[in-house]
């Protein structure tokens, strides 16, 4: 019997929009099982000193009824090497504006020693969630002018 592909990605997914589909799409698209981890708000200040707009746990029911994703969880840690131990997943998902980073450079080293492919799918040109953050804080602005 062949083994089923353990597919993993992680996004904050706020103000979820079409990049964040497409990446889901195509990850769904190389794998068996695709497992998503959804950033908790917690860790998304940590990263981007922002607040989501949308709360953690409405972010993780959306993410959560997307038909084709197999397994949602909180992603508690930024350490994607820390997400393979517990999860053993065969391939991981980013977009291609984190290829080459010093970061995903080092992840690229750690997973192929243990057998993992590091997937990079195209960025999703002029759109997301700090863009839609700013359309939405410019239309309210000129409400009030």
């Amino acid at each position: 019997m062949n083994k089923k592909i353990i597919g993993y990605t992680t996004g904050v997914f706020d103000l979820f929009h079409v990049g964040h589909l497409n990446i889901l799409k195509n990850a769904k698209k190389h794998c068996d099982v695709l497992v998503v981890g959804v950033t908790t708000d917690e860790l998304a200040y940590k990263l981007k000193n922002k607040i989501p707009i949308i709360p953690f746990k409405d972010r993780l029911e959306l993410i959560n009824s997307i038909k084709f994703i197999d397994k949602v969880i909180p992603e508690k840690n930024v350490d994607k090497f820390k997400a393979w131990e517990k999860i053993k997943f065969d391939v991981i998902f980013k977009g291609s504006d984190w290829k080459g980073t010093e970061r995903w450079n080092e992840y690229e080293r750690k997973f192929k020693e243990v057998g993992v492919k590091v997937f990079y799918f195209p960025y999703t040109e002029k759109i997301s969630s700090s863009i839609i953050r700013k359309r939405l804080l410019k239309r309210y602005a000129e409400e009030f002018e």
